[in-house]
């Protein structure tokens, strides 16, 4: 099995060619156009910076074949529990086990992070292979935005999906340095 770890700066081409192969040519991100380098690594360190994981998977010649990450789910306060996640697999490591394993330790540094709702805004409906890691991990569907992405000259659908985090809502949370 590939090592999941911490990004380093260093993996950031990586991170970058993978991601544009996903905007390029699938609908699991509504992006149209690739964001460079120096995009990509701004958002590496906004992710950071808020003390939320940003994991790579690395093969064993120490390629990047993975990446994984959440964010604040929205920018108000009162949101400051809940973080939406992001998981995007180079093609030819796909359908072999890697995304539910990153998906895993994301969610478990996630829970670390005192992260307690992790959700999924998944493109494409029909996007199986995504709806199905995040099943594989304990998402459970809860609900579809019909038709509110055009890309590829079609309409396509959000899914949404959430897995609860350690306590949930069963009590307060932690106080937060956010």
């Amino acid at each position: 099995m590939p090592l999941i770890r911490p990004s380093r700066p260093q993996d950031l081409a990586a991170i970058t060619a993978i991601y544009a192969q996903h905007v390029l040519h699938g609908t699991g991100t509504f992006e149209t156009e690739p964001p460079t380098l120096t995009e990509m690594t701004a958002r590496r360190e906004d992710v950071l910076a808020k003390l939320l994981p940003y994991l790579v998977a690395e093969g064993d010649a120490g390629q990047i074949i993975g990446f994984a990450y959440c964010n604040w789910f929205k920018l108000r306060p009162a949101y400051r529990y809940s973080a939406e996640d992001s998981i995007y697999l180079s093609p030819e490591v796909q359908h072999c086990g890697l995304g539910r394993a990153l998906l895993t330790e994301l969610a478990a540094r996630a829970e670390a992070a005192g992260v307690r709702k992790l959700i999924a805004v998944i493109g494409d409906s029909a996007n199986a292979s995504s709806i199905g890691v995040h099943r594989s991990v304990g998402f459970e569907h809860v609900g579809v935005l019909t038709a509110c992405g055009w890309k590829f000259d079609q309409w396509l659908d959000v899914v949404l999906m959430e897995k609860v985090l350690g306590a949930g809502a069963h009590c307060p949370p932690p106080a937060l340095g956010v």
